[in-house]
């Protein structure tokens, strides 16, 4: 495969909420160093794709307001390779955006999309699979998601069902998509773990342009002819008030909902590279070095005592002594301090907006 035809595009426009206090509307946790070893996660999905296709060919879609964010994080980057979104829009309008861009000066690319924020521990295997997945789309008129093999019975990602395993040169791993579910139960997910039927969704896509274009076409009319309409003022001085006015009349509304669940070309690589989303403290402790006690800690100057089970990330030259916590998560950050149990670390985005409004209130 020649690297001209191959793109990357990394959707880096989330706020991360869930990881708040670390994690804020002004800094979400893309930008953010969250694992403690000198690179933010959108630099080491950078690093990664870059691996296997050159810099050029790397485009970010991002919020207007965390341009300066990507260009200090990524100097490697023109700007043109940073889309700018004016409002958020789910995942459909941001790729939709990427392809027409991609397709301005390149009809024929293959593309890989990936979030900016996942956690990716077995990085060959990954990128091997990453390869496969061009190569088949770029032979064949196919949309190609990435299968995570469950090694548990997760409520927090969404479920991909295969059907048969497509016999395609030397992939042993390559199946046609039965069905997508969203986020379970419980129960469902222990019934869909024994069945082995089913994978979890990791939200990377592989596809040519034309293939993605055409199930745009098909599946989302609408929200296609709004950049149809405009592409020709793309790569050009009117790009971001065509952008901004077309924005404004997008749904809201995800790939998967829009066309992967759709389309009857879906097929997925399975696989288990060490892979997770890092979307919540709870994913980030179990990727985090511990202690002898379970603890994930992250900062210098922090004592405990019979404390096991926690998370706790303070800034470095934070002195804390935490004593008798058992499965907490303590947070500080930007003079905000988060201490709740593990298990109810869905209550963080109410937490949020319960703080927002006492702030609002104040002014």
């Amino acid at each position: 495969m020649e690297n001209c035809e191959n793109f990357c595009v990394i959707m880096a426009g989330g706020i991360g909420s869930r990881f708040w206090p670390l994690s804020t509307s002004d800094r979400p946790k893309q930008f953010l160093d969250i694992l403690g070893i000198g690179k933010t996660l959108l630099q080491l999905t950078f690093e990664r794709f870059n691996k296997i296709l050159p810099a050029k060919n790397v485009f970010i879609v991002t919020s207007e307001k965390y341009k300066e964010l990507v260009m200090e994080q990524l100097p490697q980057l023109n700007e043109s390779q940073v889309l700018l979104e004016p409002i958020r829009r789910n995942t459909a309008p941001c790729i939709a955006y990427a392809t027409y861009k991609i397709m301005s000066f390149c009809p024929t690319a293959r593309i890989v999309v990936s979030p900016s924020d996942h956690l990716i521990l077995k990085e060959d295997l990954f990128l091997s699979e990453i390869e496969k997945g061009l190569q088949f789309a770029g032979e064949n008129e196919v949309l190609v998601t990435l299968g995570i093999q469950p090694s548990r019975p997760e409520t927090g990602y969404g479920y991909i069902q295969v059907n048969e395993k497509l016999a395609y040169n030397n992939f042993d791993n390559l199946y046609k998509v039965k069905t997508f579910t969203e986020k379970p139960d419980r129960d469902m997910a222990k019934v869909f773990v024994e069945t082995g039927e089913f994978y979890w969704n990791s939200g990377i896509f592989v596809w040519s342009a034309s293939a993605i274009h055409n199930a745009f076409e098909k599946h989302l009319p609408d929200l296609n002819l709004l950049f149809e309409k405009g592409k020709k003022l793309l790569n050009t001085p009117d790009e971001c008030f065509f952008i901004n006015k077309s924005y404004s009349e997008c749904p809201n509304i995800s790939i998967d909902y829009g066309i992967m669940e759709k389309a009857d070309n879906v097929f997925v690589l399975t696989a288990d590279f060490g892979w997770s989303d890092l979307g919540t403290w709870g994913s980030l402790y179990e990727n985090h070095p511990l202690d002898s006690k379970g603890n994930a800690v992250s900062g210098s100057k922090i004592f405990l005592y019979e404390t096991e089970g926690c998370i706790v990330n303070l800034p470095q030259e934070k002195i804390a002594v935490i004593q008798g916590l058992k499965d907490y998560i303590v947070v500080e950050s930007q003079n905000i301090l988060l201490i709740c149990k593990k298990d109810d670390e869905q209550q963080i985005r109410q937490f949020v907006a319960d703080v927002s409004l006492s702030e609002e209130k104040k002014t």
